[in-house]
Formats: C-alpha cells, structure tokens, sequence
C-alpha cells in the first residue's frame, strides 16, 4: 500500500511542480500591489514583487482558508469519534471485567 501511495503522490506533485515553476518563470515582472484604492500611488500602502509572487501568496491564502473552513465543519464529526471512542474503550473495560468475573 505504501508503495501505491508513493507513485500516486509522485503522479499528482510532480505535474503540480512543473506547472508551478513555468508559471514561476512565465511571470516574472515586476508589479505594484495598491492597497490604498483611493491613492494607488501611495507608496507607503503598496507592495511590489515579482508578479508570481502574488499568485503563489493568493493560492497559499485559498489553501489555509479551505482547510480552516473544512476543519471547522467536520468539527462535529471529529466530536462524536471521540465520544464513541471513549464509549468502546468503557465497552471493553466492562467485557473484560465479566470475562474476568466468569473465568
């Protein structure tokens, strides 16, 4: 299983790297990011950088906003896995003391 787990990641990464670093390459340039609309040529509330910069920090940002909000609605299922976890492990207990008691 281990190995059908590596090629799998070796399938799906190694195009991600590669279209990840021609886009890297294609855009290059330099641009101004204004976070002031009002005066975007204020310098003190801009940002320049290479433009794939801004592209690989927007997809970083979608990322962690995915997972945040994915995690926080499974929120309930995690919850009830550790009730029913601490139900089995008293379950056991319980058996474990009557085959004991029997035995």
């Amino acid at each position: 299983m281990t190995k059908l787990k590596r090629i799998v990641s070796l399938v799906v990464f190694v195009p991600i790297g590669i279209v990840l670093i021609v886009l890297a390459v294609a855009n290059r340039q330099v641009v101004t990011l204004a976070l002031n609309p009002f005066r975007p040529q204020d310098s003190i509330l801009s940002v320049s950088a290479p433009f794939f910069v801004f592209v690989f920090l927007a997809l970083l940002v979608g990322m962690v906003i995915g997972a945040s909000v994915t995690w926080w609605k499974q929120g309930h299922y995690r919850r009830q896995a550790r009730v029913e976890a601490k139900e089995a492990v008293k379950w056991q207990k319980e058996h474990k003391a009557i085959a004991a008691r029997r035995g």
